[in-house]
C-alpha cells in the first residue's frame, strides 16, 4: 500500500477539489500539479493516468467515509440498538448529500457508463456495509427488527433513505438542500422502513 506522505495527501486533496468543481474531462494532470505546487512528473510517478488519480480520490473518499462512520458508531452513547441504527441511517443521508461527494459520485457513475465498466455490487462485503449490517443484526438480536437476512435489510434501509435523495441531488435538484426538508424526508422514510406499506390481508389474498 502506498504511504500517504504530505505530498501524496496534497495531490489527492487538490485533485478532489478540482474534479468536484470542474468534472473529470475538464480537469488535467497539469492543472492538479499547478494547483498543488508540484511537478507534473511527481504526479505521474504516483499515478500513471488521470483515471488512476481519480480512482485514488474515490478511495480516499471511501476511507474518510469509513472513518466518519466508525466515529458515529463509537460516539453513540448507551442508546438501544434501534436508536443507534436510526442515528447512523441519518448520518448516511447527510453524508450522501455533501456537495463534493455528489459531484464525485456523479463523475464515477458517468465514467463507469462511458467506459463500459462493470460496477462492483455495493453489497458485497466491505468495511462500510459490514458495519451497517452489524447494526441491523444488533437491532434484530434485541427484538427491535424482524426479518431473516440483516444484509438484505441493511440494503433496503439505504435504498429507502439514501438512494432517492442522492440521485435527486446528482440530477442537480435541490429538493433536500435544506436541513428541514432533509429531516422531514428522513422521518417519513424511517417510519416507512420500520412499518412497511402493506396492510394485513386475508390468507387467500396473500
Amino acid at each position: 500500500m502506498m504511504t500517504e506522505s504530505p505530498t501524496f495527501n496534497r495531490i489527492i486533496d487538490t485533485a478532489a477539489r478540482l474534479f468536484a468543481a470542474q468534472g473529470f474531462a475538464a480537469t488535467s494532470i497539469e492543472q492538479v500539479a499547478s494547483a498543488c505546487g508540484v511537478g507534473k512528473d511527481t504526479i505521474h510517478r504516483r499515478f500513471p493516468s488521470k483515471g488512476a488519480l481519480f480512482a485514488a480520490v474515490v478511495e480516499r473518499m471511501r476511507t474518510r467515509t469509513l472513518d466518519g462512520l466508525q466515529a458515529e458508531i463509537d460516539g453513540g452513547g448507551d442508546g438501544d440498538a434501534l436508536s443507534r441504527l436510526k442515528r447512523v441511517a441519518r448520518w448516511f443521508l447527510a453524508v450522501a448529500l455533501e456537495p463534493d461527494r455528489i459531484a464525485l459520485n456523479r463523475i464515477a457513475l458517468s465514467e463507469a457508463i462511458l467506459l463500459g465498466e462493470d460496477r462492483r455490487d455495493p453489497w458485497e462485503s466491505d468495511p462500510i456495509t459490514d458495519r451497517l449490517v452489524a447494526l441491523v443484526a444488533a437491532a434484530q438480536w434485541d427484538g427491535m427488527l424482524g426479518g431473516d437476512d440483516p444484509r438484505m435489510i441493511a440494503a433496503h434501509l439505504l435504498h429507502s433513505i439514501v438512494l432517492g435523495p442522492s440521485n435527486d441531488a446528482m440530477l442537480g435538484r435541490e429538493t433536500y438542500a435544506s436541513l428541514e426538508a432533509r429531516d422531514r424526508f428522513f422521518d417519513r422514510a424511517w417510519t416507512l422502513f420500520l412499518h412497511g406499506a402493506g396492510r394485513s390481508l386475508p390468507a387467500a389474498a396473500r
